[in-house]
């Protein structure tokens, strides 16, 4: 900004690093702000592309590891905001893979996705909205590298990722995240939570099994 000043109001031309170097000796420094990752990740959107809704609502399957619903959510606590990411089963509706994180940076997402054993993912469908890390290139890369065909709701239209939604309004309303003080008893107690809805609470949907249960149940038909 000051070199930019000094040319346009007083015609005087220096290069940038003399500025900064003069700036320093005389204690003139300038408030550093921190970059913002939602600018930058909104920026990185004119390389995204979006994909066709091949889900389209049709939800009724019987095979479990088929079909699978991804989406992000905020957790807010001690004042902070931590992101999850989550993998779901559409038929079973249990949580095969999640990830915890302090940024919205790509990394936690595709970590979702890696750490879903590959043989679970090929053939497979998996369904998002449209937000930005799933038009993200290298997302629609790693999907296509796993033989995963990629599903996206119309913009504006969330209905078909209303479960992922339903389960974060459960989540959000059986834990209580204001005795979480620190980023990692936030990361314990999501991995404590899924882990019972997962194997103790039971759906009232799925015969009233918990998704492990149900998932037993199909595999055993």
């Amino acid at each position: 900004m000051i070199t930019m000043l000094l040319k346009s109001k007083y015609k005087i031309i220096f290069n940038h690093k003399k500025v900064l170097r003069l700036m320093k000796k005389y204690d003139l420094l300038s408030i550093i702000r921190k970059k913002n990752p939602y600018a930058k990740i909104m920026k990185a959107t004119q390389k995204h592309r979006t994909c066709n809704n091949v889900l389209n609502r049709e939800f009724v399957w019987l095979k479990a590891f088929s079909k699978y619903w991804t989406d992000i959510s905020y957790l807010h606590f001690n004042w902070k905001r931590a992101y999850i990411s989550i993998l779901k089963d559409m038929i079973t509706w249990e949580i095969v893979s999640f990830k915890v994180s302090s940024s919205l940076e790509m990394t936690f997402v595709f970590a979702t996705i890696n750490w879903v054993n590959r043989n679970k993912l090929k053939w497979s469908m998996v369904h998002s909205d449209q937000w930005v890390h799933y038009t993200n290139p290298q997302y629609q890369k790693l999907l296509k590298d796993l033989w995963v065909i990629q599903s996206m709701s119309r913009r504006w239209n969330c209905i078909d990722n209303a479960p992922t939604e339903s389960f974060f309004w459960h989540f959000k309303d059986e834990i209580d995240l204001k005795k979480i003080k620190t980023f990692k008893e936030l990361d314990k107690m999501v991995k404590k939570y899924i882990f019972y809805y997962n194997y103790k609470r039971p759906q009232w949907n799925k015969k009233k099994m918990t998704p492990v249960q149900y998932r037993n149940h199909l595999l055993q038909k």
